[in-house]
């Protein structure tokens, strides 16, 4: 179920939702230092994610779904938002070079569909970056941020998912160890959170990115060879009843053209004149 697009971008001007876009966009960075001359397509409601490439990437455009909505995009700027349905963009096949799926993936009514899609319209060896919670972590359960209104996914749940639409998995990273909270003076902390984090209890951050490049050929496995049981047709002489078999008289007799004929027992036989 998505979230309604204006709480989205409310949450995103909030304290929390200010300090969630540095900490999460510098581990977005780290996979992606820079995209020069590349062209990012962003799904769901990735905007506040893409703005540091707005500068150097040739074409930066927001897909939002229409169940979640749309809003401008960025602000200030000429527009590069659009609504769509995600399971059926409205760009032609490998029109982008890289992805980044933000609150997507988790909202997603059918996730499997929407990453088919992404897959479409991305180039070949175009990459993908997916930010969803993580089902180990508070922040998959708290409400008060919009990744506590999506599915949860585990490490495991989303590379499976993943492989199946045809992308290989790059590289997996963290973010967002600190505990699910409005309180300014935790928030200021944030940093000290995540450093500490990483190296404590990695697998309890609150939301888990996933790089995966486009796959274009994948090896389909070979079972074991499966013996099917054929039918070989047994056809029945023109004038015979169905399913009855011929009297012990008759069996084995072929008429032909110079059979003698047959006397029967006490009969009396006659010659021509």
């Amino acid at each position: 179920m998505y979230l309604d697009v204006v709480h989205q971008r409310t949450f995103y001007d909030l304290p929390l939702g200010r300090m969630m876009r540095v900490l999460v966009g510098a581990r977005i960075r780290s996979f992606w230092p820079e995209l020069r001359d590349r062209r990012l397509i962003g799904i769901g409601y990735a905007g506040p994610y893409m703005r540091p490439y707005l500068d150097e990437a040739e074409r930066c455009v927001a897909a939002m779904p229409a169940a979640q909505g749309v809003v401008a995009w960025p602000r200030g700027g000429r527009n590069s938002a659009t609504l769509v349905d995600e399971t059926e963009l409205p760009f032609f096949d490998n029109s982008f070079d890289n992805a980044l799926v933000v609150h997507g993936v988790d909202h997603s009514g059918d996730p499997d569909a929407m990453l088919r899609e992404v897959w479409r319209v991305l180039a070949p060896g175009g990459r993908m970056i997916v930010v969803l919670p993580n089902r180990r972590g508070l922040w998959a359960r708290s409400e008060i941020s919009p990744f506590g209104y999506g599915r949860p996914f585990s490490r495991g749940q989303i590379e499976a998912l993943l492989r199946s639409c045809q992308f290989n998995t790059l590289g997996t990273g963290e973010a967002l160890f600190l505990p699910p909270t409005k309180s300014r003076m935790l928030l200021r902390s944030a940093r000290a959170w995540e450093r500490v984090g990483q190296r404590l209890w990695p697998a309890f951050a609150g939301l888990l990115l996933v790089e995966a490049e486009k796959q274009i050929y994948r090896g389909t496995p070979v079972g074991k060879t499966r013996l099917i049981r054929s039918f070989r047709p047994t056809f029945i002489p023109d004038g015979a009843a169905t399913g009855l078999s011929p009297p012990p008289a008759a069996a084995g007799l072929t008429a032909s053209a110079g059979t003698m004929p047959v006397r029967r027992s006490g009969s009396t036989p006659t010659r021509a004149p």
